[in-house]
């Protein structure tokens, strides 16, 4: 008996045992199912790519396939409520839904093609069930940017003939915008009062270019200079002879930069100067009007105090002085930068000039300005390592002639702004930062806008922004690097950059933006150094003059022209 009860304990004990295999209880006494595994995102693919998500892809066909695998079959009902596509995370696009490997994965293509250069966000969130009732484990997130739209954005013309357009459409901005009142050119296209100095000179070079090609006729040209001349001489307000960066076009009285920069900016009137001893060179006729322009421009140099500012006669320039402030911004004018010319103009002056030793203390800090390192094979003379912005290779260099320049820190400055460019250039096609859309076609990165700011772009400032005017004022040093980048900005960006002014300010293909402005000291370089590719019209003006002769041969250059 004793080895039947035995039997009989150990019997039941397994029944029980096996009984609690296909069950639990809970505390009330109730059998609680299984539970079953959660939904699994396991691939995302764009087309055949596959993505990870929370990252942006580039390169995506407009009617791209999303693929999402999954570890179990999606229930149908639930995704048209859990799943969304929608340009820059605002307006939402249809879709459209298809299933493969037994409903898990998910097909969404869009209803419809989708915008060319636009950035898209695809979102998944845990509405999305599986047919077993159980929720996305994670939300699902990730964006990408369409391709670049191929085709011709206008008819195929001659490089000439191209060349030709984009001079006389950006012209406009200096002709059909000039300020009113004062002639001068504005901040920007939405400056309104405000005028630019600077960029006024740059305008001012853009004057004999649309003369001699017809754009305008001489008589139209003169007219404007001389009501530019005649507001610079008797209405703008001035600073021991140097002009302020913004001017009110109306009243010619200072606009502030910022609140210590309310008086003088020695180089935004060196440019001011550059442009019109280029205008003044060109309007060389005997009749009285001409001769009345020339004494006119000449009476506005002579009285730009260069030598004054050297701030009690130390052996470098300053930039700013305020009639409140003093030199409180205490900011000297040293090289390498786009500040070259703001020597040049001071030692050509026949009334205020600087000696050498301002050039050799002050802008080259006695040989610091050297740098003759390598950067992508090429040989850098000058500057911050990979040359800095490009503008440093334009903006003197407008007016002077870098063929045969050299001095004591250069042997070539051809040589420095070429391999500047083409540093530039060879660093947007390495592209090490991975920004969507740098080529040998789409490059030049400078000064300009970029969304919600400024910045002075370059290899080492690199935030995915190109700036036209980066590649074309390169049109000297780079003509075929530059023409590769006019043709593909025209022709195949030419729908959303090329406008009323020409080429917007700039553009970025990594988050699609493309700039609705335009600037003066942006436009006014591409008319200009395309001339001087094509004819050098603005550097034989520049240096062709007799002062700017003299001054640049007491700085220590040589030149075949000098």
């Amino acid at each position: 008996m004793k080895l039947k009860r035995i039997h009989t304990y150990l019997l039941s004990t397994a029944i029980i045992g096996s009984l609690a295999q296909c069950g639990k209880k809970d505390d009330g006494g109730s059998t609680v199912p299984p539970v079953a595994n959660p939904l699994v995102n396991t691939k995302i693919r764009l087309d055949n790519t596959t993505v990870v998500a929370s990252t942006v892809s580039y390169n995506i066909r407009p009617v791209v396939a999303i693929r999402l695998s999954f570890n179990n079959a999606v229930d149908r009902s639930t995704v048209a409520s859990a799943v969304s596509l929608t340009e820059n995370g605002a307006s939402s696009v249809s879709l459209n839904y298809a299933y493969e490997n037994n409903d898990s994965t998910l097909v969404v293509t869009p209803s419809a093609s989708l915008k060319y250069l636009a950035k898209f966000n695809f979102a998944a969130g845990t509405g999305l069930r599986s047919v077993k009732n159980t929720a996305l484990n994670t939300s699902l997130n990730f964006s990408f940017v369409t391709q670049i739209d191929s085709t011709n954005k206008f008819p195929l013309i001659s490089d000439d003939a191209l060349l030709t357009l984009v001079q006389q459409q950006t012209f406009k901005y200096f002709w059909d915008f000039g300020h009113p009142v004062s002639g001068l050119a504005r901040e920007r296209n939405t400056s309104g009062e405000t005028v630019t100095s600077g960029g006024s000179g740059f305008g001012i070079m853009t004057i004999p270019v649309a003369i001699s090609r017809s754009f305008i006729t001489r008589a139209q040209g003169l007219a404007r200079m001389q009501t530019i001349v005649g507001f610079l001489k008797n209405t703008a307000q001035k600073f021991h002879g140097a002009f302020p960066h913004w001017l009110n076009g109306t009243t010619g009285v200072v606009i502030p930069f910022s609140e210590k920069d309310n008086g003088a900016d020695l180089v935004e009137t060196s440019y001011l100067m550059a442009g019109l001893i280029c205008a003044r060179e060109y309007f060389n006729g005997a009749d009285a009007a001409e001769t009345a322009l020339r004494a006119d421009i000449n009476t506005i140099y002579d009285n730009v105090e260069w030598d004054w500012f050297r701030q009690g006669n130390q052996n470098v320039l300053y930039w700013h002085w305020s009639p409140n402030y003093n030199w409180e911004i205490n900011m000297p004018i040293r090289g390498w930068n786009e500040c070259l010319i703001t020597y040049i103009m001071a030692a050509s002056s026949t009334t205020h000039p600087i000696p050498q030793s301002v050039y050799s203390n002050g802008w080259a800090q006695n040989g610091s300005i050297v740098n003759n390192n390598t950067y992508y094979g090429l040989q850098l003379p000058l500057g911050v390592a990979f040359g800095g912005p490009l503008f440093f290779a334009h903006y003197s260099f407008l007016g002077v002639n870098p063929n045969g320049l050299s001095d004591a820190y250069a042997s070539s400055y051809f040589t420095q702004n070429k391999n500047h460019t083409l540093i530039n250039y060879k660093y947007c096609i390495a592209n090490p930062s991975g920004n969507f859309g740098y080529s040998n076609l789409c490059w030049g990165l400078t000064a300009s806008d970029i969304e919600n700011g400024y910045t002075a772009s370059s290899p080492t400032n690199d935030v995915g922004v190109i700036a036209p005017t980066a590649a074309l004022s390169s049109f000297p040093y780079t003509p075929a690097e530059s023409m590769d980048a006019l043709k593909f900005f025209y022709y195949k960006l030419g729908d959303k950059i090329w406008g009323n002014y020409g080429f917007a300010d700039a553009f970025s293909l990594k988050n699609p933006w493309f700039a609705n402005s335009t600037l003066a000291i942006d436009q006014g370089p591409i008319i200009v150094m395309i001339e001087n590719y094509r004819t050098g019209l603005l550097w034989n003006l520049f240096t062709g003059a007799a002062d700017i002769k003299n001054g640049m041969r007491n700085l220590g250059f040589a030149a075949p022209y000098l």
